[in-house]
């Protein structure tokens, strides 16, 4: 299972992207704020996980999360700025639609630029 944290008292962010390896379409990203300490053994690597079970992981997040949300980056913004930067840009994006500010960021990968001062992990 995944920690609940890696910033003890702050308010984090989990952002992660989907569609970056396709070949075509956009790339979107998610962000969510789950509460301190929260529980849920299913949340694990999504790849490792049925689509439907990925689908009920969707509505008990959704339901739990004290805030969440997603960014989209469109084909062709992808090809001006490329795949990986379009990949920052969607978190970012997801970022800025959140209802309750993060005060620490927790990034799905190994690759982010700063967001707003907000310090930031990267979590292969």
């Amino acid at each position: 299972m995944l920690k609940s944290h890696f910033n003890k008292g702050l308010v984090e962010a989990g952002c992660d992207e989907a569609g970056r390896g396709c070949l075509a379409g956009s790339v979107f990203a998610a962000a969510v704020i789950l509460p301190e300490d929260y529980v849920n053994e299913g949340l694990n690597d999504s790849k490792k996980l049925t689509p439907m079970r990925r689908y009920e992981l969707r509505d008990e997040i959704e339901r739990d999360a004290l805030a969440w949300a997603v960014g989209v980056v469109t084909p062709e913004e992808i090809d001006k700025i490329n795949i990986l930067n379009a990949s920052i840009l969607a978190m970012h994006r997801a970022l800025d639609q959140l209802e309750v500010r993060p005060e620490a960021i927790i990034v799905d990968g190994n690759r982010f630029k700063p967001y707003r001062f907000i310090p930031y992990n990267t979590v292969v």
